[in-house]
């Protein structure tokens, strides 16, 4: 190639490269499309023909309400953090009864659960009928048991935890009889349900390390936990949760116990626990109690306070806080009475 031509080829390329905007620009051949979602719009959703399944058409990552933590009014302030409240190594999972009923609870997302099930009939070599990973169940095939008088079938069901990222494992046992009927209410043989739970309970347990996920489990089985904190129309904050009215005013009695309240009586009819809120026990406590006080007793140890549950139907719950001697609380200390509480309920 002469210098005529060399000279010519770079000139070519200089004259683009000095106008910068024509390659990397708004306008340019690559220009950023990093913010062109913000310009995407909404388009409608598929209309489906009459009887036809459209599950596969909802939102994957649909953007959930923000009602976790309601604004305040007025001159902002930094809030103190919620209380954090997770389970030890030794309590990722745990086995909780309630009347008849018991269930393991397991410190991780259903996702992570599900596959890790799996596993479990894998390894003891239950053989597998049914699976709906939508629904969160798993049903086995007839099992002949040692020790079991008749054969029977498991059924496995996972849901939501209570709180965000955790989850339930529920196992019904049925027994094979002459007449085909469905699955029973409560579990023919009780022992062997609890057998099987603690088995399975102690798998995951021992496995809990190392957890991959199912996606299609984390999809449809929603990880956000079955309790959050709203408010009024007056303005005022509570706990809303999704529980069953038995279950829910047995749970709270807990977190009460586990939030450092004293409860000095209670009445179911009126929904009310009359408690004492005793602060920090030790000095490993920290979150919002830690009021960088050196030997100050927390400002509202030893105040009575009065807990009204009531149950709105349809497995829903409210529980709402104030104090006996009829002075208000700051909307700020009544939030963070309520998030402490919240933390502990399972």
């Amino acid at each position: 190639m002469n210098h005529l031509m060399k000279g010519a080829l770079a000139a070519a390329l200089v004259v683009p490269l000095s106008g910068c905007g024509y390659i990397f620009g708004d306008d340019g051949v690559f220009r950023d499309k990093s913010e062109d979602y913000k310009r995407a719009p909404l388009e409608p959703v598929i209309q489906v023909p009459p009887g036809k399944d459209n599950t596969a058409l909802s939102d994957i990552y649909a953007i959930p309400p923000s009602s976790q933590e309601p604004v305040l009014d007025g001159e902002f302030e930094v809030p103190r953090p919620a209380p954090l409240v997770a389970a030890s190594a030794e309590d990722a999972v745990r086995i909780q009864r309630l009347g008849d009923d018991s269930w393991a609870l397991v410190n991780m997302a259903p996702g992570q659960l599900w596959p890790q099930l799996r596993a479990f009939l894998t390894a003891a070599g239950l053989g597998v009928a049914r699976v709906d990973a939508r629904a969160g169940t798993i049903e086995t095939s007839w099992l002949e048991l040692e020790g079991a008088q008749l054969p029977s079938r498991l059924r496995f069901r996972i849901d939501q935890g209570v709180q965000r990222g955790t989850s339930e494992l529920h196992v019904l046992q049925m027994n094979r009889t002459a007449e085909d009927v469905g699955w029973p209410t409560t579990s023919d043989d009780v022992q062997q349900e609890q057998d099987v739970l603690r088995a399975v309970a102690q798998y995951v347990a021992n496995s809990a390390d190392s957890t991959p996920v199912s996606m299609v489990a984390e999809q449809a089985m929603d990880s956000e936990g079955r309790i959050s904190i709203q408010e009024t129309d007056a303005g005022r904050p509570y706990i809303r949760l999704n529980l069953p009215a038995d279950r829910a005013w047995a749970s709270l009695a807990r977190a009460l116990e586990a939030s450092t309240f004293e409860i000095s009586d209670r009445d179911r009819s009126q929904g009310r626990y009359y408690v004492t809120f005793l602060g920090p026990q030790s000095e490993e406590e920290g979150g919002w109690f830690d009021w960088l006080f050196d030997d100050e007793e927390h400002p509202m140890a030893g105040r009575k306070f009065l807990i009204q549950a009531r149950d709105e139907g349809q497995s829903v719950y409210t529980i709402m806080i104030s104090p006996e001697d009829g002075e208000a609380l700051e909307r700020r200390d009544e939030q963070s009475l309520l998030a402490l509480i919240k933390g502990n309920i399972s």
